[in-house]
């Protein structure tokens, strides 16, 4: 992990999209505790996979056209490429 920082262009529908996933987390440990239907809580463990792709797809987009732009234009294209590429292969496996 880097110590590089930067400002989330969307940093506050990000928070608000995590603040919604938090709550779903805490109704799949809800449910489960109240010994729900297995399948249900599958689909709801589902719909949490599906936003957590979509806060993943979102910071993907701004860091591409923001940081992996800037370091293209300063000359340092590949390294910025490369570290992009290793983390999609995190998201997917």
């Amino acid at each position: 992990m880097t110590d590089r920082h930067t400002v989330q262009p969307n940093k506050q529908q990000l928070l608000n999209r995590l603040k919604r996933i938090e709550g779903q987390v805490r109704g799949v440990h809800q449910m489960i505790e109240d010994d729900r239907y297995c399948v249900d809580v599958l689909n709801q463990v589902a719909a949490v996979q599906s936003a957590m792709n979509k806060v993943a797809v979102s910071l993907t987009e701004d860091h591409t056209r923001h940081c992996v732009r800037q370091a293209i234009q300063e000359g340092n294209g590949e390294e910025s490429i490369e570290e992009l590429m290793n983390v999609m292969k995190k998201l997917i496996d």
